[in-house]
């Protein structure tokens, strides 16, 4: 009885990597490469959606292309969203 579950379980296991391997291999953000200036404008975005109106999502957007992607904004981490913060 262990010997089939361990058998099934190691036959699930190769299955699940083999099928995460085709999802890596069609991943469009693998496949494009990695745009830092994309990934910056989607973090002001997301930025603006957790903080709302106390993050300037236009200024941090201009940063984003200003500086072409170099400084992305973590959301967390204050240091790298202070600039764009506001005091309403």
């Amino acid at each position: 009885m262990v010997g089939k579950f361990s058998s099934t379980f190691a036959v699930f296991t190769v299955a699940v990597f083999i099928s995460s391997l085709d999802y890596i291999n069609t991943n469009p953000a693998i496949a494009t490469g990695y745009d830092p200036l994309e990934i910056c404008i989607e973090n002001c975005a997301l930025c603006k959606k957790m903080l709302g109106a106390w993050f300037e999502g236009p200024l941090c957007a201009e940063s984003c292309i200003k500086y072409k992607g170099k400084l992305v904004p973590e959301c967390e981490d204050y240091a790298s969203i202070a600039p764009f913060l506001n005091k309403l």
